[in-house]
């Protein structure tokens, strides 16, 4: 059974931070350098210091990124910058959005889910993830003792009784309402003993689904482990127990999710020629000229590539005769087999192309058009662009307890980092 807790959030004092468009940002993994030193400049209070604190050539063992958003953290809630409520309240936060030109709006339940194992069947993940990446997450907790950013969770709404339960809630007048970069934020505090009682019992029997951020809880569970050893005894409600998370029904109707498009560079004239005459082995390949600007339409699921003819986009669309069973890893699910992701991650990346990773020149997307400008800089010398995975095959993959290659999905928009910050000190 899933356990879903109010908490006592700690949020920035509107008092003293008026604008809290200038103190939000995006997840530190979709945070470029460039943009890193913009949300620095931004303001002197931007959660960019504690979520991802910048490296300077002079860190040492004991003053680095992470020791610095430990000493900001604590110096931003003694000088007021930040703090805590004073009651366990579930969140309610409204992101409206423009997509494709259109405005739209995501309902999130803000809570703190109690941490389990893989093995419980009560999370569950629908990516892999990557070490290098978690280490440095731990750090960070290490230093902090703090979940800055919230994780995305899935679950089944029956009924639609908990959404039901949280627009009632957003009939009253916000407690945060700010518009950043195009995107309004509205949040809600709800802490009234029926609602929190009827929202923790609907959510109970549901498992609960990573839609992103495995490498934080993955963290989270590392970081519990650390936490629990040497103590004489737990009763449970400890909140290093706990993870934050934004959680949103599968029947959300703007539950967007893009593709990661992969992009590769580091061939040989001779190794690209001959992957052209591959590919041809294993897919119908159709030409469609390139226009000044955009992509253009490709009707049908194909796999479209970018950089195996000049000025324009291939098509490939894999030929009747070719037996997946016989390509794919023999552990993984039908669902998975048949996914483009895992087409071009095994047949043409790992088979044909003979790489797999970033160390292997490869790097990811979820931007078509900026794949197209990487590859027609001479950035990168192919691109495979993919079809969006649907949340229905998200949830089929990870009910077999099945995982997508890593850099698989993108849940569209990116939750803020700031809004919320949950403190693991204490109890939940």
């Amino acid at each position: 059974m899933a356990e879903v807790h109010p908490f006592r959030g700690i949020r920035y004092n509107q008092k003293i931070i008026e604008d809290l468009a200038a103190v939000i940002c995006p997840p530190y993994d979709v945070i470029s350098p460039e943009e890193q030193r913009y949300y620095y400049q931004k303001s002197d209070y931007n959660v960019i210091r504690l979520e991802h604190g910048m490296e300077l050539p002079e860190d040492t063992k004991m003053n680095a990124k992470h020791s610095r958003a430990n000493a900001t953290f604590n110096r931003w809630l003694k000088d007021g910058i930040l703090h805590a409520d004073t009651v366990p309240v579930f969140y309610i936060h409204e992101h409206t959005f423009s997509y494709q030109n259109i405005r739209k709006r995501r309902r999130g339940l803000m809570a703190c889910v109690k941490l389990e194992s893989w093995e419980s069947k009560v999370v569950f993940p629908h990516e892999n993830t990557v070490s290098g990446i978690k280490s440095d997450r731990l750090e960070l907790m290490q230093a902090c003792a703090a979940n800055f950013s919230p994780l995305f969770g899935l679950y089944e709404d029956p009924g639609q009784k908990v959404t039901q339960l949280l627009v009632l809630q957003t009939k009253r007048k916000p407690l945060v309402d700010f518009t950043e970069a195009g995107e309004t934020h509205q949040l809600w505090m709800a802490s009234e003993p029926e609602f929190v009682q009827r929202v923790s019992h609907f959510l109970a029997p549901k498992p609960i689904y990573i839609a992103d951020g495995h490498h934080r809880y993955e963290t989270a569970l590392a970081y519990q482990r650390q936490r629990q050893c040497g103590l004489s005894s737990i009763t449970g409600n400890e909140s290093f127990n706990f993870v934050m998370m934004t959680l949103v029904p599968f029947s959300e109707p703007w539950l967007i999710v893009l593709p990661i498009h992969r992009l590769v560079r580091g061939i040989s004239p001779q190794a690209l020629t001959e992957f052209r005459d591959r590919l041809e082995t294993f897919f119908e390949m159709k030409s469609f000229p390139l226009g000044e600007t955009g992509l253009p339409d490709v009707a049908g699921t194909a796999i479209k590539v970018l950089g195996l003819k000049l000025g324009s986009v291939v098509a490939l669309t894999l030929r009747q005769s070719v037996s997946l069973e016989e390509i794919m890893p023999e552990h993984h699910s039908e669902v998975y087999k048949k996914l483009d992701v895992s087409i071009v991650q095994h047949l043409i990346m790992e088979n044909l192309l003979g790489c797999s990773g970033e160390a292997d020149g490869v790097a990811y997307t979820p931007d078509a058009e900026q794949a197209r400008q990487m590859v027609e800089s001479g950035q990168y010398q192919l691109a495979f662009l993919l079809n969006p995975i649907p949340v229905t095959a998200i949830k089929a993959i990870a009910d077999v307890n099945d995982r997508m290659p890593g850099k698989s999905t993108y849940f569209y928009p990116k939750l803020p980092t700031g809004l919320v910050i949950n403190r693991l000190e204490g109890e939940i």
